[in-house]
């Protein structure tokens, strides 16, 4: 499908398990482009690639010339950690792997994600620092559900949106039977103890929703490694508030601060493949 500089494709991208959909949104004669894994909220529960059209990702594409490939990873009622990691693992390959005929700079791979999607942003970014066989120059995990316990924030918590028993049905769901014990990083990355060599990191999150917590204590952790990372805080009780209110002065200010960050990484930011 064609759009104002810039084409939709559906696209199926080969796993162990399935042929997993996907769309890639790619500029008119993209070239030495920053590529864009951006993986969708939706609690580990629902979701799909096409929000792509009212999250951040988009304005990557039509403001920056990024390719963004956005993949339709398997939800926790059809497959529980870590069937939507390895989902999103394949798809990063295949950004990687494909990266000259897609216009993209290999060493300009990032990942980013909002809510459930910022957490599969830093699992990703955890398994793969781990393996040591993909580079990934910058991470944008926007206010990420990091941690399946309880934080002061998470705890009763009954603001729009997202809240206290939302969490926990996500955790639920998405953990199984490892709910409360047994939890790797890779599954709720707010369990990692080591930060060092993780990709440099951006995101934003409200003073009072759920994820707020683990959102500051992610990136205060990057930053005690040595991970260059930055955070803004605004005051708002609603979870995914530039989604949800995207014409209000504090989603725009945020989205704007968001597209300035990028820029920046876009041009600063650099990870070999090995």
């Amino acid at each position: 499908m064609k759009h104002s500089g810039y084409t939709t494709t559906k696209i199926a991208i080969p796993t162990p398990q399935w042929e997993m959909p996907a769309l890639l949104f790619r500029p008119q004669n993209a070239r030495n482009a920053p590529g864009v894994l951006w993986i969708h909220g939706g609690g580990y529960m629902t979701g799909m690639p096409g929000m792509v059209y009212i999250t951040r990702a988009l304005s990557l594409v039509q403001k920056f010339g990024a390719v963004v490939l956005s993949p339709k990873y398997r939800l926790s009622a059809r497959a529980r950690y870590p069937g939507a990691l390895i989902d999103c693992r394949y798809a990063l390959l295949y950004l990687r792997d494909h990266a000259e005929e897609l216009g993209v700079d290999a060493e300009r791979i990032m990942v980013g994600g909002e809510s459930a999607g910022g957490g599969l942003t830093a699992a990703l970014c955890i398994d793969c620092r781990n393996r040591g066989d993909v580079g990934i120059a910058f991470q944008m995990p926007l206010y990420p559900m990091l941690d399946d316990r309880d934080t002061d924030s998470s705890r009763d918590n009954h603001a729009f949106m997202w809240n206290t028993p939302l969490n926990h049905l996500g955790w639920h769901a998405y953990l199984g039977g490892n709910y409360g014990h047994d939890v790797p990083p890779t599954a709720a990355p707010a369990r990692e103890t080591d930060y060092r060599g993780l990709p440099p990191a951006y995101t934003f999150v409200g003073s009072r929703e759920p994820f707020y917590c683990e959102t500051v204590r992610y990136i205060e952790n990057l930053r005690a490694a040595g991970v260059e990372a930055n955070l803004d805080v605004y005051d708002t009780s609603v979870h995914a508030f530039d989604i949800m209110l995207p014409n209000s002065a504090l989603a725009k200010t945020a989205c704007a601060e968001f597209e300035r960050q990028f820029k920046y990484a876009a041009e600063h930011y650099r990870a070999r493949q090995p």
